[in-house]
C-alpha cells in the first residue's frame, strides 16, 4: 500500500469507530431529557430511577465520543494536508461553528447537569439536559453541513492566484440541499441506535427478572423510538436516494449494480457481475422498485455506470470514476436490511408486550440484546457507502482524493500510526463495554422513598 491506501484505511477507521459513540449520544441525551420531564412533571420515582441508570450510561458514551473525535479531526492537518489547504476556508466554516456554538452549548450544560442536582433549581436542572441534548443535535447539523459540501459543493469559489476554494455564502453552505435531507435522516438513525440500546439493555435486566416494572416501562419506550425512528430513517432515505441520484449519479448506480441508462429501472435484491466488462451475470430485482425510489415514478429514468463513466471522462478528463462496485452495492443493501431488522424487532416486542404483557419465551429477550448491535452497524455501513461511493472525489467534482493527501508524510509514518490507533482504539472499546455492562449490572438506584417534582435528589458518578 501507497501514503494515499494507508491514510484512506486510518481515517476510515476513526471515523467509523467514532461513528459508533455519536447516534448513542445523540438518540440517549433526548431519551434522558424525556425520562427526566416525565419524572418532573408527575413526580413518579420510576422515572427517577430511570433519568439516573439511562444518564450514566449516557455519560460514559459521550466521553469516549468527545476523545475519538478529536482524533480524528487532526487527520486532516496531519495526513490530508492538501485538502486542508485547498478547502480549509469553506470546510472550516462550519466545523468552527460546531466547536464554538454547538459543542460549548453541549458540554457546558452537561457540565451543569452532571453537578446540579443538588446545586440548581428543579426547572434549571432540567433545562440543563435539555440544552445539551439541543447541543448535540446542532453539533451533528454543523459537522454534517460539512460533510455535505464536500458531497455537494456549494457557495464557494476557486481563487484562480492562490487555487485554493474560497468560502463565499455560508448560508448557501448551511442549507445545502444535500444537508437538509442528511440531518434528519442521521438523527432518525440515532433515535434507532439509542432506542435499541435502551431496549437492549432492557431485556437483558427482564430476562434477569431484575427491577422488572421498571425496566418493562424502559423495553417499551426503547421499542415505541425504535420503531418511530425506523419509520422516519426509511422515509429521510427516500429522500437522500432522490438528491444522490441528482447530485451523483454514479454513487446510485453503483449502489444498485446498473451499468447502463434504464427507464422503468428495477432495485436490485442480489446480483453478481464483471465490473470489467460492465455487466451482471445474476441480477434478482424487484420490478420498477429502482425508478420509484429515485425518480418517484414507475417509469423513471436512472443513468447507469457505463454510461455516467464516458460522460465523466469527458467532463473530467481522462480517469476511472466508478467506487468500488461491490463494496458500494453490499454496504447499501446491508445498511438498509440491518435498519429494517432493527424496526421488525421492535414492532414484534410492542405486541408481544401489548397490555401489560411480558414475553414468556427468552428468545425475544436474547434477540433484543444482541439487536443492540443492528443500528450500530447499519449506521456505520451508511457511512461507508456515503464516502467510498463518492470516490475517486474528496470534494465532488472539484478534489480528487489522491491529490488531498499529506505530501510530507511517508508510508512508515502513516503505518506506524494506523497501528497506534488501531490498537488504543481497540483498548477503549474494552474500557467502554467494561464500563457499560458494570453500571448495566449494578442496575437502577433505589429510591427509599416517593419524591415530590419538586425534591433535589443527590447524584453522583
Amino acid at each position: 500500500m501507497d501514503v494515499l491506501d494507508l491514510s484512506r484505511w486510518q481515517f476510515g477507521i476513526t471515523t467509523v469507530y467514532h461513528f459508533f459513540f455519536v447516534p448513542l449520544t445523540i438518540g440517549l441525551s433526548l431519551i434522558v431529557a424525556g425520562l427526566q420531564t416525565a419524572w418532573h412533571r408527575t413526580g413518579n420515582p420510576a422515572y427517577l430511577r430511570l433519568t439516573k441508570f439511562w444518564g450514566k450510561l449516557f455519560l460514559i458514551n459521550f466521553a469516549m465520543g468527545v476523545v475519538t473525535g478529536i482524533v480524528q479531526e487532526f487527520q486532516f492537518g496531519m495526513n490530508w494536508s492538501d485538502y486542508s489547504r485547498f478547502v480549509g476556508d469553506v470546510f472550516g466554516a462550519p466545523l468552527a461553528m460546531e466547536g464554538l456554538v454547538a459543542f460549548f452549548l453541549e458540554s457546558t450544560f452537561l457540565g451543569l447537569w452532571i453537578f446540579g442536582w443538588d446545586r440548581l433549581s428543579p426547572r434549571l436542572h432540567l433545562a440543563a439536559i435539555w440544552a445539551a441534548a439541543i447541543g448535540s443535535a446542532l453539533s451533528a447539523y454543523f459537522i454534517l453541513a460539512a460533510n455535505s459540501w464536500m458531497q455537494h459543493p456549494v457557495g464557494y469559489r476557486l481563487n484562480p492566484e492562490t487555487g485554493r476554494a474560497e468560502l463565499t455564502d455560508i448560508w448557501a453552505v448551511l442549507t445545502n440541499s444535500t444537508n437538509l435531507v442528511t440531518v434528519p435522516h442521521v438523527l432518525f438513525g440515532a433515535f434507532v441506535a439509542a432506542g435499541m440500546f435502551v431496549l437492549g439493555v432492557s431485556a437483558w435486566q427482564l430476562l434477569r427478572k431484575r427491577h422488572v416494572e421498571l425496566f418493562r416501562t424502559s423495553a417499551r419506550l426503547g421499542m415505541v423510538v425504535t420503531l418511530i425512528a425506523s419509520v422516519g430513517v426509511a422515509a429521510s432515505g427516500h429522500l437522500q436516494a432522490q438528491i444522490m441520484t441528482r447530485q451523483q449519479p454514479m454513487k446510485m448506480a453503483a449502489a444498485e449494480a446498473l451499468w447502463d441508462d434504464e427507464t422503468s429501472a428495477g432495485f436490485s435484491l442480489f446480483a453478481v457481475g464483471d465490473v470489467q466488462q460492465g455487466r451482471n451475470h445474476i441480477n434478482l430485482q424487484i420490478p420498477y422498485g429502482l425508478s420509484l425510489l429515485a425518480t418517484d415514478t414507475l417509469d423513471g429514468r436512472v443513468e447507469g455506470i457505463n454510461d455516467i463513466q464516458a460522460r465523466y471522462e469527458t467532463q473530467y478528463g481522462p480517469g476511472d470514476y466508478r467506487p468500488v462496485i461491490g463494496l458500494t452495492y453490499w454496504s447499501f443493501r446491508l445498511m438498509i436490511g440491518f435498519g429494517v431488522l432493527a424496526g421488525l424487532l421492535a414492532l414484534a416486542g410492542l405486541w408481544l408486550t401489548r397490555r401489560g404483557r411480558l414475553p414468556k419465551n427468552p428468545w425475544f429477550y436474547r434477540a433484543a440484546i444482541w439487536g443492540i448491535g443492528l443500528p450500530l452497524l447499519a449506521n456505520s455501513l451508511g457511512w461507508i457507502f456515503t464516502e467510498m461511493g463518492r470516490q475517486p472525489w474528496t470534494v465532488f467534482g472539484v478534489m480528487r482524493t489522491a491529490a488531498a493527501v499529506s505530501p510530507g508524510v511517508d508510508v512508515t509514518e502513516v503505518a506506524i500510526t494506523l497501528a497506534g490507533f488501531t490498537l488504543l482504539y481497540g483498548v477503549l472499546a474494552a474500557v467502554e463495554i467494561g464500563l457499560l455492562v458494570k453500571f448495566v449490572r449494578r442496575g437502577p438506584e433505589d429510591e427509599t422513598e416517593h419524591e415530590p417534582a419538586d425534591a433535589v435528589p443527590t447524584l453522583s458518578y
